[in-house]
């Protein structure tokens, strides 16, 4: 339950499942955006194989986030509060960097998707760490 006086209890709730499950999603879909739909325009286009790719690791980060609230890790709230705050921030400065002179390529067009998909997962995630924080950022 979202609102009113529901505990996460001892195993995750329907919510944090559903938040974890799209941290999968986020990194599955980055993975396609960022490295798979990049690498196979490349080599149709007989380029080196990198030349389109925006390399970081946050699919990584996004996996073991979702990892850790399915299995509620002791640092499973800590780790979602910092990830979250980190993401929003980094986010919310390249779309400021973005719009002020916006190149809408494919390639600028495709980061802003998944950037915009990624953003509203992470304030979601953002929202579930305060609406659940005695729950999720008690040490054990």
């Amino acid at each position: 339950m979202i609102g009113g006086s529901a505990s996460i209890g001892d195993g995750p709730s329907r919510w944090l499942t559903f938040i974890a499950h799209l941290l999968f999603v986020l990194a599955a879909w980055s993975v396609f955006i960022k490295y798979l739909f990049p690498l196979a325009f490349a080599a149709v286009r007989g380029e080196p194989l990198a030349s389109y790719i925006y390399w970081d690791f946050w699919p990584v980060v996004h996996v073991w986030l979702g990892w850790a609230l399915l299995t509620r890790a002791s640092y499973a709230g800590w780790l979602a509060l910092l990830v979250s705050i980190a993401e929003i921030a980094i986010i919310v400065t390249l779309f400021a960097r973005f719009l002020a002179d916006p190149d809408w390529t494919m390639w600028r067009s495709n980061w802003f998707v998944n950037k915009t998909f990624v953003l509203g997962g992470f304030l979601l995630l953002l929202g579930t760490v305060i609406r659940y924080r005695q729950a999720l950022l008690a040490t054990r």
